[in-house]
Order: structure tokens, then C-alpha cells, then sequence
């Protein structure tokens, strides 16, 4: 389930993509003091990240033991599956071609039960749904099963889940551009994109140490994961003309990649982790 607080303050969301990529490194157990050091590394004092890590173990995340004076933190399959969906989210494949189907949720949550409310509105962006109405929401792509899961957690929510077509496309993209601020997005990829583009030279020359390794890709993996959670991953036929998501994605991507190899064998010098990369 998503928390939207390591989304939104930076110093936790820094440190959930932190993880992310030392998961996708292979990684599974870090100690303590390795994940402090990796925190100062990306401006994360020492008990900003201590507090952090304890509201993750109490959501799941982590089995703790003692070494001597030290505690070791292991990644929980909870952790594990949390980071994985994040990173599927961001490591995404082509979508399949579109049915013209449109997953729809109606919910209902008692009025003063603000913060339920809330959380079901992140997870419903997380998982690609747009508002259609203050409480139906919607997403071109087969999520039901995604946000029910999600909702378990979430006692006082009721949903109503349903699947549903429009009489025809011009329907269907009206309710893409009411769901979602697409030039929002536009721009958002565009500034990504040219920012991007003025960095990849020095990502093809090679040459970085490690902890600048290390920076960057975090750097590039929490800018690229705040365009998008808000991205809806809308089939091409919903997509505005010139759409440069795609162009955002290769580019990423690639500069991923590029990173890999000098960050991982970082990661393996400071938490003593084997060296081993992959992608989603």
C-alpha cells in the first residue's frame, strides 16, 4: 500500500527510493549504520533517517535484529513486494493494446472520517485513477483488483467496482482530458527531458566515482517517480498529440543504466551487500 508521506516529504521519499534501488541491486540486509551513512550521502541526517526506517518497520517493511551493538535491517516480503510495485510502476513495460475498457470505482467513506478519505484518493492516483466525479473515479487499464487490494487496508471505504465502455472515442478521450491534467503532465515530462538530456553526456563519458553515481540515479529515480505517480499511463488513443511520456520513459531508462554499474559497486562498498544489478 502506498504512503504517501515517503511520496511527498522529501527526506522519506529520498530514503523509500533509497531502498527501491538497493533492492533492485539484489539487496536484502542492510545495517543501521550503512543506511545512515547511504542517508547523509543524499543530505538525510542521521535521526531524520532513524525515524524514517522505525515508521517503516511499524508499517512492515523491515525485521530488525542485534549484532553485538548493531542493529541489522532486513527487508520483509511486505518491503520487498512495496518496492517492487513502485518500481513496476516506474520500470514499466509497453501497455498491451487498449480494449476501450475503463476500470470504475464509486466509493463511499462516512464524512468524518477525513483521513480514510485521503488515503483511498493517493492510492486511487497511484494505481491510475482520475476523479470523473468527487467519488467515481476511473482508469483505462484493468486495476480493480489492484485497488481492492489496496482498500483492505482501509476498513471504512466501500467500493463499488465496476468495468464500463463509452459509445465511442471521441467519449473516451473527453474523459481522459476531465480526469487528468494532461498539460500539466506535458510539461512536466518536457522539464524532465531537457534536464535530462543536459546530463546524459556525462552519464555516456563515464568517469563518475561511486557516491556521484549513487546520487545521480537516486536523483533521477525520485524526480521521474513524482511525474509519474500522476500519470495515468493512458493508451495511445487518449494520448494529447506529440505525447512525450514515451520519449521521458527511453530516456530514463537509459540513463538508468548508464548509472548502474559504478552505483551498485558503491552500495557494495558501504553496506557490504554482493554487487548485482537489475531492472525492472
Amino acid at each position: 500500500m502506498v504512503d504517501e508521506n515517503e511520496h511527498d516529504a522529501r527526506p522519506g521519499a529520498l530514503m523509500v527510493d533509497l531502498l527501491g534501488d538497493f533492492n533492485r541491486t539484489g539487496g536484502r540486509e542492510m545495517r543501521l549504520k550503512a543506511l545512515v551513512a547511504l542517508g547523509e550521502d543524499l543530505g538525510i541526517s542521521g535521526p531524520t533517517t532513524r525515524v524514517t526506517l522505525a515508521r517503516l518497520r511499524d508499517r512492515g517493511w523491515f525485521d530488525v535484529r542485534r549484532e553485538g551493538r548493531e542493529s541489522v535491517y532486513r527487508l520483509t516480503t511486505v518491503g520487498v513486494r512495496t518496492l517492487n510495485e513502485g518500481g513496476r510502476r516506474i520500470f514499466r513495460h509497453t501497455p498491451e493494446p487498449w480494449a476501450r475498457e475503463w476500470s470504475m470505482v464509486i466509493y463511499t467513506v462516512p464524512e468524518s472520517d477525513r483521513q480514510t478519505r485521503e488515503a483511498l484518493r493517493k492510492e486511487l492516483i497511484w494505481h491510475g485513477f482520475g476523479p470523473l466525479a468527487p467519488a467515481t473515479w476511473v482508469c483505462p487499464h484493468r486495476r480493480l483488483d489492484d485497488i481492492a487490494n489496496a482498500a483492505a487496508a482501509l476498513p471504512a471505504a466501500r467500493l463499488i467496482r465496476l468495468m464500463t465502455r463509452t459509445l465511442d472515442l471521441a467519449a473516451d478521450r473527453a474523459i481522459a482530458v476531465r480526469c487528468w491534467d494532461l498539460d500539466s503532465l506535458v510539461a512536466d515530462y518536457e522539464a524532465f527531458i531537457k534536464a535530462l538530456r543536459i546530463r546524459l553526456p556525462d552519464y555516456q563519458r563515464g568517469g563518475l566515482d561511486g557516491k556521484t553515481a549513487l546520487l545521480e540515479r537516486i536523483g533521477l529515480v525520485h524526480g521521474y517517480r513524482g511525474i509519474v505517480r500522476h500519470d495515468p499511463q493512458l493508451p495511445a488513443e487518449l494520448q494529447p498529440a506529440g505525447w512525450p511520456g514515451t520519449e521521458a520513459h527511453r530516456l530514463f531508462e537509459q540513463a538508468h543504466a548508464l548509472l548502474a554499474e559504478t552505483a551498485a559497486e558503491y552500495y557494495a562498498g558501504v553496506t557490504g551487500a554482493d554487487r548485482h544489478i537489475s531492472i525492472y
